[in-house]
């Protein structure tokens, strides 16, 4: 397999990434055919995935607006993964001409492609790190240049949660990272779960295992479990629910019914 010039040395091109999977369903072209070939394996169970990608994406960039609407300016986007059209620091600056944004993740193809992305960008940046390690991450320099933690924050965990095993203690660095950040901080979070999925569970596991099978395993959380995240937070209106339902834009009625799969929330520190 020939290599592309934007995938790093380090990086093995024969195995599946959760990140370029993500970029496949989101129709973008930084992904391999093993990418693509498992992407297209989830979809024999769940043909709808790109629906619930796109959702999750419209969501993001609804709460990111209403952030800007509340008067925050500093965005710190963990597991951001490779960027696309309609980005974080894209829908920020827009609101907020001055908008510092700093992305997170693990991948070394979405950090790679987010230096290019952001190269001469003096207002974003980006960090290779895990979120199971916060301190990395509220140590960085890229942070501590960018963003003054006296003040609110938004952060994001858009689907990234459901990819973090329990004995990774999930609920622990959502916690640390939420003792990090200054009253009327937001955090915006979406999750996968088998609720609001249009097929019976024992299908939709199908896919689950797929993931499971790359060594990603995809963790499906109930909605009692994902509003735990948000403990210590106040929960925006309308509450923890499917993504379309989150503030929108159009009707939701009018929406796919993958994707109201899963569930996403806008919490603020007290």
């Amino acid at each position: 397999m020939e290599r592309p010039a934007w995938a790093p040395r380090s990086i093995d091109i024969s195995v599946p990434s959760v990140s370029r999977i993500y970029d496949y369903y989101l129709g973008g072209s930084h992904n391999f055919e093993v990418d693509r070939e498992a992407a297209r394996k989830a979809m024999e169970f769940m043909p709808g995935l790109p629906k619930i990608m796109q959702a999750n994406r419209a969501f993001m960039r609804r709460a990111v607006r209403f952030a800007a609407e509340e008067g925050i300016d500093q965005f710190l986007d963990i597991g951001s993964g490779i960027p696309t059209f309609g980005n974080v620091h894209e829908v920020a600056r827009a609101a907020v001409p001055g908008a510092h944004v700093v992305y997170v993740d693990h991948d070394p193809v979405a950090v790679a492609h987010s230096q290019a992305v952001l190269e001469g960008n003096e207002s974003a940046d980006v960090i290779a790190a895990d979120l199971r390690k916060p301190q990395e991450i509220l140590s960085s320099p890229q942070l501590e240049h960018l963003i003054d933690l006296n003040r609110p924050v938004a952060l994001l965990l858009v689907a990234i949660l459901h990819f973090v095993e329990e004995a990774d203690d999930p609920y622990g660095a959502v916690a640390e990272l939420r003792e990090a950040l200054a009253p009327g901080s937001l955090l915006i979070l979406t999750h996968a779960s088998y609720e609001g999925i249009p097929l019976p569970p024992e299908r939709a596991e199908g896919a689950v295992d797929v993931y499971r099978d790359i060594r990603n395993p995809l963790i499906m959380r109930s909605r009692d479990e994902i509003a735990r995240f948000f403990e210590g937070y106040d929960m925006v209106e309308p509450g923890l629910v499917p993504m379309p339902h989150w503030r929108p834009e159009s009707e939701p009625e009018d929406e796919d019914p993958y994707a109201f799969s899963g569930f996403a929330g806008v919490g603020r520190t007290a």
